[in-house]
């Protein structure tokens, strides 16, 4: 008796097969992977010729089984509770639904034994194991181990075990659901990737917001009650005073999360409903971003590396509030940080911890000011200093003037676009000859949503709404696809999913010098600017519809 072995096809032969690589594309990869220790799918990946979805699909193949993009697959939500979660992160697995009376579990690896085993043994049911992605396995383990239920059943019992009484307040503060609501919230503001979350005392309930890339989506209201103990449990932790409830304050929280731990910066303000906390989930991962991947188009990324490779002068950062400012400059940091550079920064607060770096915090009720303490840095020999922003003249003109005197500074102002940050010196009093002599370079930006790459969708925009976002008649015809937003499980139906910055780089050659030295208007300045090559924010966002990278609308929404 003779038996037949199934024979395995090669990676290549599959990906050629499905149409996803040709045969030049293979032998391309081939060579590159003799060069290097990546698997044959890490380098087709790394040259933008598959995706990890592709790769997955083709291995799932290879090996016999069935591949499954979760992202698609209608997931049964009561099972996914079988599996607790901690056991899913480590396995990276989760039961997706049922099929022959056999529990359906996605798994990224479906060839850990170990793992089938133990699913087998605390599910108490057969396994047939299918292959997804391993970041849509997370995303799927953290989708459905939401928090949401679990947070208003905290509020609940915190709320029936509260008065409005003070005293009762002050006692209940380290209770164990106050305790427990404060880590669920906070759980769940890591796990949709809130930057902010909002805790607002509203006429008759408590309101939460979380500020997911940009915007403000509600979570949840809780019973009036509980605003006294939520509030002042986490002013307890922020050090802040609980008895002051008439002035604003603000302070920092260090906490543990879900294995991950969180910076946090805590602000109070007296409203007249009560004290709104806003917490900033500060993620260290952002201050070690790499400037090329925050979003500068190549032309805008050479004009701004130009300046901030000279050993001296000034660059300025413009934008509002929360457009991504500190972000850039950390990462030029990131760049500049080397052995033989002394970096020393002033900022308030101090967000991000850089190694290397010698950082200050500025202390008003100490006396140690911007301005103070860019005197004491400039006589401790730096080579680079970053100042957090420019908020007055003195500390205007000692940054000018250590621009002046050998020392490169990187400095941020709230302008709406690059021209308008000299405007801006210049009405602090800032001699126009040192401004111009001292500012090399000026970017404004904001920070768009990327759209989703899993479901955006490509159509044909008419000449209506080219010409209503901006572009120039004579693009029109070379515009044949833009991207909208439709919305997945995998961006919480939003359409969209990270942020992507838009950029405005404004280099001071001799025309906008002389042009600063006569005081001429910021649209003086800006249409030289134009002439000289910079893209304008708006053309920047325009240029980044092309590229499939965020909508028509969402530049619209940020951009002027």
């Amino acid at each position: 008796m003779t038996t037949t072995k199934r024979k395995t096809k090669q990676l290549g032969q599959i990906l050629i097969e499905q149409g996803l690589i040709d045969e030049g594309q293979l032998e391309r990869a081939l060579e590159e992977h003799r060069k290097t220790p990546k698997s044959l799918g890490r380098v087709l990946i790394d040259l933008g010729l598959i995706r990890e979805s592709d790769l997955v699909k083709a291995l799932a193949e290879q090996v016999g089984l069935e591949f499954v993009d979760l992202t698609e697959y209608p997931i049964d939500a009561g099972l996914t509770t079988l599996l607790p979660d901690a056991l899913a992160r480590r396995y990276r697995a989760i039961p997706i639904g049922e099929r022959d009376g056999k529990l359906l579990v996605a798994m990224s690896d479906p060839a850990n034994v170990y793992a089938l085993d133990d699913i087998r043994t605390i599910t108490g049911r057969d396994v047939q194991p299918v292959v997804a992605t391993a970041s849509d396995v997370e995303q799927a383990i953290q989708k459905y181990s939401r928090m949401d239920g679990q947070v208003e059943a905290l509020a609940s019992e915190a709320s029936e075990q509260l008065t409005d009484d003070d005293a009762e307040i002050t006692s209940a503060l380290e209770e164990a659901p106050i305790v427990r609501l404060v880590t669920a919230i906070m759980t769940q503001a890591v796990a949709d990737r809130a930057s902010d979350v909002h805790i607002e005392p509203m006429e008759k309930d408590v309101r939460v917001r979380f500020r997911v890339d940009g915007v403000l989506h509600e979570v949840m209201h809780s019973p009036k009650n509980i605003q006294g103990g939520l509030i002042s449990r986490l002013k307890v932790m922020a050090d802040l005073n609980i008895a002051e409830k008439r002035i604003p304050q603000d302070g920092r929280i260090s906490m543990r999360v879900g294995g991950k731990q969180l910076d946090l910066r805590v602000a109070t303000l007296p409203t007249v409903f009560g004290e709104k906390v806003v917490i900033r989930v500060l993620d260290k991962s952002q201050a070690l971003m790499r400037l090329e991947d925050l979003g500068f188009l190549e032309d805008s990324y050479r004009r701004y590396e130009q300046s901030f490779r000279k050993p001296y002068g000034a660059i300025l950062v413009t934008g509002p509030t929360g457009s991504g400012k500190s972000t850039t400059m950390y990462a030029t940091l990131n760049i500049l940080n080397q052995e033989d550079k002394n970096i020393i920064t002033v900022e308030d607060p101090v967000e991000y911890r850089l190694g290397g770096v010698n950082q200050m915090q500025v202390n008003p009720k100490a006396g140690l000011t911007f301005a103070s303490a860019l005197r004491s840095i400039l006589r401790a020999d730096p080579d680079i200093v970053l100042i957090g922003e420019v908020r007055d003249r003195e500390t205007a003109m000692i940054s000018v003037e250590a621009a002046l005197t050998g020392h490169l500074v990187l400095t941020s102002l709230h302008t709406n676009d690059a021209a308008s940050a000299i405007t801006r010196l210049i009405e602090m009093d800032v001699e126009t000859f040192l401004v111009a002599s001292a500012i090399d370079c000026v970017v404004a930006q904001r920070l768009g949503r990327k759209l989703c790459e899993r479901c955006r969708e490509a159509y044909q925009p008419d000449e209506t709404e080219l010409a209503a976002a901006g572009f120039p008649e004579w693009e029109w015809a070379d515009v044949r696809e833009l991207y909208r937003p439709t919305g997945c499980s995998a961006c919480s139906n939003t359409g969209y999913r990270g942020r992507i910055g838009l950029y405005e780089v404004m280099v001071m050659s001799e025309e906008i010098e002389r042009l600063t030295v006569e005081r001429a208007s910021a649209d003086a300045m800006r249409a030289v600017s134009i002439e000289q090559g910079m893209l304008t924010l708006r053309e920047d966002g325009l240029e980044k519809t092309r590229l499939g990278l965020t909508s028509i609308e969402e530049v619209a929404r940020v951009v002027k």
